[in-house]
């Protein structure tokens, strides 16, 4: 398919120059080792060395170039639809402390900005989550009724400045927008010297928690007295996060929009089928950011048309000619609807993990940075219990039944696929699964007519991954991990490329 428009990059990091940070290049220790330079990893880097700590912050590719760097970068406490459940299902004293602690980390972003003259796109903008039929109209009447009883600003509004018209919305106002990598990049710039580090393009292999803690890295070990795990998913296994979680998979396109054309404030939609939507400054005017289209990763192969429907959407809604960029993006959805951030595991003394983020990483990744550097510092802070990451595993709730059914599914079903299927029913451009002397392969033939040909068996867990023919990737439908056409990885949990034939 070749209707796709725009640019294949996130507009974050298509932006913004690349940092150009080292590779490790020899052992060494600090007093506390990051691994992931994501919102999470780099929050937590800051507020430790502004307490006196030496860190390491260790990116196995470029600083903020994972999820924080394909986020919506809407920092808001408004979640689309939370609190009535959070209530229903948690009580309303877990519900209020999720609600503060999100504001919380909304302000904290507020004051790092202001405080440090950041240039990074900042607006305050009110945010809303909106119904377009009286089919979904009261949710959102019960989630304002929620949100107001638990304290945030929340109020009902029956319009907007969206160019259609709604049947309701919940409004929550004085939250932010911004450029997630602007605002990344200059906090990462703070870190080096004075004993602490910052280490691009140096890809962990496993964690080992002793007498002293190790990172081991394909370029060296970094000892540290404490180990924070920032990779969006846990590298490391021990908690079972991957199966305490499911990876989703999302789409965004951009659009140049004049301002007078333009909504204000931040949107998404309700009911089955839902769209973000936000503006972000762009040559002079506005860039219309559209997502939406999520589904659990590896569950669609014709990706491109998830990309497609966001173009029809928004050409349908807003007057914009042409689309500038588009990309997509993954995160980790916690079956109990709250991160985990806290200890690795029960037995655990200096590992901590900060995951789940459920496609909210600019609040939830900002206080897990805050909650962690506080654990380690020693500070009590009133959310770290709710979100404690060795918290009762909620394996047992539909969903999360439902999910691991679906992983026991794949591991055995897709090993059918590609039986039957040789190296020549493979297009020019396509990714398939196809079977060569009795191997499992994952096959991809480029635009000169070379096959590209890796194992099809994901390193991870061993299940058998799936093309994504939007992204021109393998995904794996299993636990999320992704590789390139080439086999080479892109998301994690796995550390290990696909092996190459």
């Amino acid at each position: 398919m070749s209707n796709l428009t725009g640019k294949h990059i996130s507009y974050w990091i298509d932006s913004t120059p690349t940092a150009n940070f080292p590779v490790l290049s020899h052992n060494l220790s600090v007093d506390v080792a990051i691994v992931g330079a994501g919102i999470a990893g780099i929050t937590a880097a800051i507020l430790l060395k502004r307490a006196g700590k030496t860190v390491a912050v260790i990116e196995s590719q470029q600083i903020s170039t994972g999820v924080s760097g394909h986020t919506t970068a809407k920092i808001t406490s408004l979640h689309q639809l939370i609190y009535a459940d959070l209530i229903k299902n948690h009580g309303e004293e877990k519900a209020r402390i999720y609600a503060q602690s999100n504001q919380a980390a909304l302000e904290f972003v507020v004051k790092t900005i202001t405080e440090e003259q950041i240039d990074c796109d900042f607006s305050r903008q009110s945010a809303y989550t909106f119904a377009e039929t009286e089919e979904n109209l009261q949710d959102i009447e019960k989630e304002v009724e929620a949100a107001l009883k638990l304290g945030l600003p929340a109020s009902f509004v029956r319009e907007t400045s969206l160019p259609f018209p709604i049947a309701g919305a919940i409004k929550f106002d004085n939250q932010a927008q911004f450029h997630s990598r602007k605002y990344l990049l200059h906090l990462i710039q703070q870190i080096p010297g004075d004993g602490s580090y910052v280490f691009e393009n140096t890809r962990v292999q496993k964690v080992e928690e002793d007498n002293s803690c190790q990172v081991i890295t394909d370029q060296g070990i970094v000892q540290a007295q404490n180990i924070i795990i920032a990779t969006n998913i846990p590298i490391a296994d021990e908690g079972l996060f991957f199966a305490k979680t499911y990876p989703k998979r999302s789409y965004i396109v951009g659009a140049k929009i004049s301002a007078d054309k333009a909504p204000q404030g931040m949107y998404i939609g309700s009911g089955e089928k839902y769209y973000s939507i936000r503006t972000t400054p762009y040559e002079g005017e506005l860039l219309l950011l559209v997502g939406g289209g999520g589904h659990k990763v590896g569950a669609v192969e014709d990706t491109e048309e998830k990309y497609l429907d966001l173009e029809n959407y928004t050409r349908s809604r807003f007057d914009v000619e042409s689309f500038k960029y588009r990309w997509s993006t993954q995160d980790f959805v916690s079956f109990d609807k709250l991160p985990y951030i806290g200890k690795l595991t029960p037995l655990s003394q200096r590992t901590y993990v900060a995951t789940g983020f459920s496609l909210w990483g600019m609040t939830k990744g900002t206080l897990s940075g805050m909650i962690l550097a506080d654990t380690i510092l020693g500070i009590k802070n009133p959310a770290a219990d709710l979100y404690d990451a060795t918290r009762a595993t909620p394996f047992v709730n539909p969903q999360g039944i439902k999910q691991n059914i679906e992983v026991g599914t794949h591991w055995i079903g897709d090993r059918l696929k590609g039986w039957g299927k040789n190296l020549n029913d493979v297009g020019i451009g396509e990714g398939k699964l196809v079977t060569v002397d009795g191997d499992k392969v994952a096959a991809y033939r480029d635009e000169t007519g070379n096959i590209h040909a890796v194992s099809a068996v994901c390193p991870h867990l061993g299940c058998v991954v799936a093309w994504n023919s939007g992204e021109k990737s393998w995904d794996c439908p299993c636990h999320g991990s992704r590789f390139s056409c080439t086999g080479e990885i892109l998301h994690g949990p796995t550390v290990k490329d696909l092996k190459k034939f």
